[in-house]
């Protein structure tokens, strides 16, 4: 499909989408498009999947099929490979069809139908090894919500509306070697995130910032068998990382129920096998739900500054995570123990990247204590990346990177690089563009100092800073003023006052003609 075509689908999605957009909020009606294209999505997978099941058969298409033993070896065949299992009658194509019929012996209430199928479709995994994948993966559609319309014939023609035009998309599934509609859903979530105010830092990492920490991580690497994100939101940072080079499994965890839905959707969709990920929600810093497992690779953008228990629960004094830093993560900022978390669990040939703010590089008291340990006794800390301000949603604060690891090349310092200039301007944000981001990587993979822009420090110097990892303390971005003269000066208000003189005089001359009093 070509770059046009891809656009055009983004476009279509992004109409339909405001079908819904003036009855709720943007985070509401995302929850609704986006849970609708899903259910198209695996309804187009599935009728797909069956009709090559029954390509030796006399009956060659899944709508058609009414052998109850033909339809019972499709289920046996589509749970073990897709997960799931639809009936023909419970196809996507089937439901938006009899929503928008306009005769009088054929009622389009659809509303009753619908749900049901999203309920059969959780239903269908019970008991299988899929079913926590899908387990309420659509408790956020509610289908009888007066967001939608005061009346139940309201709702009722507004989601057939909306699936009536969703029906005539293609999707484009025949084509393995595209991604279009995965492309797409991203679209639209970052979409709905620039719309989303605040919360949109709860769902969303933006693409520039999800590209460069994809590239780092990946860095020198073929292949990953792991990557994880201890805070994934909708897990579009875990994908983009598979963009960069292959990787065998993904693995997050996701505190608000309804992004970690989003999450798990956005896997499927972009043609992820339930068996080669493991979303879970909890929150990551007292309910840690992969705590026995390493990964090769680690991308985060936990929320900044976040509360959490800290030292009001006694287990964490004593928690492997935590307790050989001496101290614990303020109870106000959870940035360090986030990084902490990560740390342990990374695997010792791993490499992690996490945006934070940036008061993780200069803050004292505990953040002090436990940034000298993790530069002095522990050695990870590879390379701090500071960004441009108002890059994310929801926040215009400057954040930087940090990039840590277990077996790193340069064990002898630490390499700085100030992006912070690194941007144009995109609407009301700031945005890095391709050149920015390359020149980040580059400078990260080549290790070079460069005029006002990056230093590779010793760690006898970052030791000499109290372990300060402020920015400016090492790339020198000062600009010096060209040098005045003086005598030009001298002479321009001479100049100037000779105009002034003469102005005054004409307003003198017009008072006068005009028998005023001269304001002077």
């Amino acid at each position: 499909m070509s770059e046009d075509q891809k656009k055009l689908l983004e476009t279509q999605l992004w109409n339909i989408a405001n079908e819904l957009r003036g009855k709720m909020d943007a985070d509401e009606f995302r929850d609704y498009i986006l849970g609708f294209i899903f259910y198209k999505y695996l309804s187009e997978k599935q009728y797909l999947y069956a009709n090559t099941l029954l390509e030796t058969e006399q009956v060659k298409d899944y709508l058609l099929v009414t052998n109850a033993g033909d339809l019972e070896a499709i289920k046996e065949e589509s749970l073990l490979k897709l997960g799931y299992y639809l009936k023909p009658e419970e196809l996507f194509s089937s439901i938006a069809k009899k929503g928008n019929a306009n005769t009088e012996n054929e009622s389009n209430f659809i509303l009753a139908d619908l749900e049901s199928i999203l309920n059969s479709i959780e239903q269908s995994t019970m008991g299988t090894e899929s079913e926590d994948d899908f387990n309420k993966l659509f408790e956020d559609l509610d289908l009888n919500s007066t967001k939608l319309g005061r009346s139940t014939e309201a709702r009722n023609s507004l989601i057939s509306k909306v699936l009536f035009h969703l029906d005539k998309i293609d999707f484009a599934l025949e084509d393995a070697e595209a991604d279009v509609l995965g492309d797409a859903y991203e679209y639209l979530i970052s979409q709905f995130a620039s719309g989303a105010g605040k919360k949109a830092g709860e769902f969303y990492t933006p693409q520039q910032v999800s590209k460069i920490l994809a590239k780092i991580v990946t860095t020198d690497k073929k292949r990953l068998k792991s990557v994880y994100d201890p805070t994934c939101g909708s897990g579009s940072l875990l994908l983009r990382v598979s963009r960069e080079v292959p990787v065998d499994d993904f693995f997050g965890q996701e505190l608000n129920r309804t992004t970690y839905n989003l999450a798990r959707m956005n896997m499927i969709l972009h043609d992820v096998h339930f068996r080669h990920f493991d979303i879970r929600q909890e929150d990551t810093l007292e309910q840690p739900q992969h705590l026995d497992m390493r990964f090769e690779a680690i991308v985060a953008n936990p929320p900044f500054s976040a509360k959490w228990k800290g030292k009001n629960n006694p287990l964490n004094e004593n928690d492997e995570r935590f307790s050989q830093y001496g101290r614990l993560a303020p109870t106000s900022k959870a940035d360090f123990a986030f990084v902490q978390h990560m740390l342990y669990q990374l695997a010792e040939n791993g490499t992690m990247a996490c945006v934070l703010p940036h008061g993780v590089l200069f803050r004292g008291s505990a953040e002090g204590t436990i940034r000298e340990y993790l530069i002095k006794e522990l050695n990870y800390l590879d390379a701090v990346i500071g960004l441009p301000a108002n890059v994310f949603y929801g926040t215009s604060i400057p954040t930087c990177i940090l990039v840590l690891s277990k077996c790193r090349v340069h064990n002898d310092d630490i390499l700085f690089i100030d992006a912070s200039q690194s941007f144009e301007k995109d609407g009301n944000k700031n945005k890095l563009n391709e050149a920015h981001i390359d020149a980040i990587i580059d400078t990260y993979r080549t290790r070079s100092t460069k005029d006002k822009f990056s230093y590779v420090s010793s760690l006898e110097e970052v030791a000499e800073n109290d372990y300060n990892l402020n920015i400016p303390r090492y790339v020198d971005t000062f600009e010096e003023e060209e040098p005045v003269d003086l005598d030009q000066v001298a002479t321009d208000l001479q100049e100037l006052e000779k105009d002034i003189a003469e102005t005054d005089a004409l307003i003198a001359d017009f008072c006068q003609q005009l028998n005023l009093k001269t304001p002077f």
